[in-house]
């Protein structure tokens, strides 16, 4: 008599559509994830261990000096004195000139600074204070901050980039998921600046990218919150604000009750600034002095040699000799807004995901190249939206990223970060080209336009070398960096040019689905 078969025992079916995960599937193991932010992690690790800006360089030093002073004044002064001048603070040694935000967190940093090393942060005494104690303590201050903000907020990014159908699905999904997250995560230029330079970009940029995670999870109010938090940090967020406000202007418009969406957002950004800037609001001079010190015109309209409309053709039209401040003032603005505007009212009339990251890199882009005092470390904001539409325009952001970094090679140079920017680029280099990527999706580039790109970046490669190797004419000392900097303004209005073009012809195709549809 044959025995009864026993039933076999199945794994369970894999959960269906209505019951799956926000991250099961498109989006790989979560194990997968969790390596690309160590890895990115230990990349950051290691650049730190290099030099800093200014590094041994009396007597103001550089950025991390200035870091370090503002973290020495808002442990030791009241906050009314933090932007003005005393006796214990000098404005013209690295005087305080970003929002209370900033302030905030460099007195939180000082906190935990004076906790182990109080001589670091001793008032007046610890100007210039270098020590490898110390810089083990500032650096792990960048790398906290950036574990703490940027790498949840590009963690949502992605997550809310496929979940809303931004993304890819299936097999290619999972594969764009983890190439858009080793992307964000692994930016050559912000880690270098941040992690090498030494500043706190990740705070300010991963305010602005989780709050683009908001609008994308359709958290407007969330995203509204974190965005202003953004701008109080570091004021230069405002690069954004043309694209929120006209994003989140053309949702607000096509809802039932306009008025009061656009109500709730206005009481949220109000809210938000209130809090940040109370202990500023106990008088008019109080908030007046902090208002001066974020716009520094007396500095002029541009400083260094900056890949910018402003600075390239200064060697033309000497701006700063023929016009005074106040009409350069007004030139900039009228230029920017100028520059922007396209891009504004495209997402005002046919507000979208995929054109809200065109907005963001069109109009930070704008403000790189036309707005007043921009430094050649703010491509970095442009870089943001770049980065973010990766999948879309994988050569777009491939050529931008290299030449981002270009641009800011003689710094790098200054603060003896060579090595570290050879490395990091061959990684990117790495993770671009890489089997799982996107590089080869994109535009088909005409033959004689692939021959002009492929001699712009030999003579960049070449211009490299020389600035190394050879000195320049005593009578043009800083023959090479103009040189870098012609090369990367022009790739940089090609790509500005170029991403317009896209965003406006995202109306095209939406109008030519829905034909389709009516069909």
């Amino acid at each position: 008599m044959a025995k009864p078969k026993k039933p076999r025992t199945t794994a369970p079916d894999p959960p269906t559509g209505d019951a799956r995960l926000p991250w099961h599937p498109p989006a790989p193991p979560v194990a997968t994830g969790l390596l690309i932010s160590l890895a990115a992690l230990l990349v950051r690790v290691l650049i730190s261990v290099g030099p800093y800006s200014g590094q041994g360089v009396a007597p103001k030093f550089g950025d991390y000096e200035a870091q370090r002073h503002w973290m020495e004044l808002t442990l030791h002064l009241p906050s009314s004195d933090w932007y003005r001048n005393t006796s214990d603070n000098d404005l013209a040694y690295w005087g305080l000139d970003y929002p209370p935000l900033s302030a905030y967190q460099s007195r939180l940093h000082g906190l935990l600074l004076n906790s182990s090393l109080p001589d670091a942060v001793a008032l007046r005494s610890s100007r210039g204070f270098e020590s490898p104690e110390s810089k083990l303590l500032m650096r792990w201050t960048v790398l906290s901050s950036d574990l703490v903000v940027f790498f949840p907020a590009a963690l949502w990014f992605v997550w809310a980039y496929f979940k809303h159908g931004v993304g890819g699905t299936g097999e290619e999904g999972a594969a764009g998921w983890t190439w858009l997250l080793a992307i964000c995560l692994i930016n050559p230029c912000l880690v270098l600046i941040d992690h090498g330079h030494f500043q706190y970009n990740c705070i300010s940029l991963g305010l602005t990218l989780g709050a683009i995670a908001g609008v994308f999870s359709r958290h407007e109010l969330v995203a509204a919150a974190l965005f202003s938090l953004s701008i109080n940090h570091k004021q230069m967020s405002l690069y954004f604000a043309p694209a929120f406000f006209g994003h989140l202007l053309g949702k607000c418009m096509k809802r039932k009750y306009p008025i009061v969406e656009v109500m709730k957002l206005g009481f949220v950004v109000l809210g938000t600034f209130a809090l940040v800037w109370w202990p500023f609001f106990h008088s008019y001079e109080a908030a007046m002095q902090v208002i001066s010190r974020l716009a520094p015109f007396e500095r002029g309209i541009y400083e260094d040699y900056v890949a910018n409309f402003w600075c390239s053709t200064s060697v033309l039209i000497k701006w700063k000799r023929l016009f005074a401040i106040k009409p350069l003032k007004l030139m900039s603005l009228s230029a920017t807004i100028l520059a922007f505007l396209p891009s504004f009212v495209q997402q005002v009339r046919s507000p979208s995901n995929i054109g809200f990251l065109y907005s963001l890199l069109n109009s930070s882009i704008s403000f790189y190249l036309f707005s007043y005092q921009v430094h050649e470390k703010s491509i970095l904001l442009p870089l943001l939206p770049a980065s973010l539409l990766v999948l879309e325009e994988p050569q777009l952001y491939g050529w931008f990223m290299y030449f981002a970094l270009f641009s800011m090679y003689p710094l790098i140079c200054r603060d003896q970060l060579l090595l570290q920017y050879i490395a990091i680029l061959g990684l990117y280099g790495l993770i671009y080209y890489s089997p799982g990527g996107s590089y080869k999706k994109g535009v088909n580039i005409p033959s004689g336009a692939k021959a002009v790109m492929s001699l712009t970046l030999l003579c960049s490669l070449l211009l490299q070398i020389i600035y190394l190797r050879i000195e320049p004419p005593k009578r043009w000392p800083f023959l090479f960096d103009a040189l870098i900097m012609f090369i990367c303004f022009s790739q940089f209005v090609i790509l500005t040019l170029y991403s317009n073009y896209k965003q406006w012809m995202l109306d095209s195709h939406s109008r030519s689905i829905r034909r389709k549809k009516d069909v």
